[in-house]
């Protein structure tokens, strides 16, 4: 199967230190290459991975001082991810509401997974995806 995995900008895959995210999207992504499908992580240009890795920026956002509104690196990796939804047989986005709008507008599927507490404010997002 032809995955694509997308983490959160902020932190390497794996993280260095913290980053509970970037480590569950870690061993995910690897335990899936071990089982032979194929993979790409869309994740910061440091992170370590089996998969094929595709960055938007050579590093994680909070260790790039130039870097002042980490949500346009965002929007860039997720443009480039949903520009390519054709190669991919499922798209899995940890990265919370940020991908819902543009998971409408292909038809690969996407699985959304949320790291954090579900609230009435993204619900109301959750609403209008498919």
């Amino acid at each position: 199967m032809r995955i694509a995995q997308i983490a959160p900008l902020w932190e390497r895959v794996p993280p260095t230190t913290y980053g509970g995210t970037e480590l569950v999207v870690s061993l995910l992504t690897e335990e899936l290459v071990r089982r032979g499908h194929e993979v790409t992580l869309f994740a910061s240009g440091d992170s370590i991975t089996n998969a094929t890795l595709e960055a938007v920026h050579s590093q994680a956002l909070r260790l790039d001082p130039t870097v002042k509104e980490a949500s346009i690196y965002e929007m860039l990796q997720l443009s480039q991810v949903y520009q390519r939804a054709n190669e991919f047989d499922i798209i899995h986005s940890h990265m919370g509401c940020a991908a819902l709008p543009y998971a409408n507008l292909v038809k690969t599927p996407t699985v959304h997974t949320l790291h954090g507490i579900f609230t009435k404010d993204n619900e109301k997002m959750f609403t209008h995806a498919r």
